[in-house]
């Protein structure tokens, strides 16, 4: 930076705002503040962590649906009923959510033909990569339970609805 002679130009070191005031930054005991992005606590929770990882996993090619038979049905019929429970896209995912890490389960169907073994590693991939993108936290294991293979000819089971 050059000087004008009878000007001086604000300098600033690599972590303080330009323009600003040191008294601005510190608090009324003199001590220094943290960066106002740092001053709280933020808290994430488990459904959150569930919708993104179960949106993740449903992106991977070879994914047909989230949850086993038994929670596809039972969430089936739960879908038609306004403010019934979980959502679609938390079906199949369960997550624990800690301060800085979160583990999270997984129950899968996939479509027959592909390599159970290269989508399990896709799935982990990409929760891993949209969880920690989004939420910060690490996460530590994604375990993946394939429930169920879908056939080419068979057909969705659609339970009849209780409630018309």
């Amino acid at each position: 930076m050059t000087e004008t002679p009878g000007r001086s130009l604000p300098t600033t070191s690599g972590n303080e705002l330009s323009g600003s005031s040191d008294a601005a930054r510190r608090g009324s005991g003199g001590k220094r503040l943290p960066e106002p992005g740092s001053r709280g606590r933020t808290t994430i929770a488990d459904g959150v962590v569930e919708k993104i990882a179960g949106l993740a996993a449903k992106d991977v090619l070879g994914v047909h649906a989230m949850g086993g038979g038994l929670s596809r049905t039972f969430g089936a019929v739960r879908d038609r009923v306004p403010g019934s429970g979980k959502s679609n896209v938390t079906r199949g995912v369960k997550a624990e959510v800690g301060e800085v890490q979160t583990a999270i389960d997984l129950e899968i169907v996939i479509d027959y033909g592909v390599s159970i073994s290269d989508v399990a590693r896709a799935v982990r991939e990409n929760v891993v990569s949209a969880v920690e993108r989004m939420t910060g936290l690490e996460v530590v294991e994604v375990n993946i339970a394939v429930s169920d293979v879908k056939l080419p000819d068979e057909e969705e089971e659609e339970p009849e609805p209780r409630i018309q």
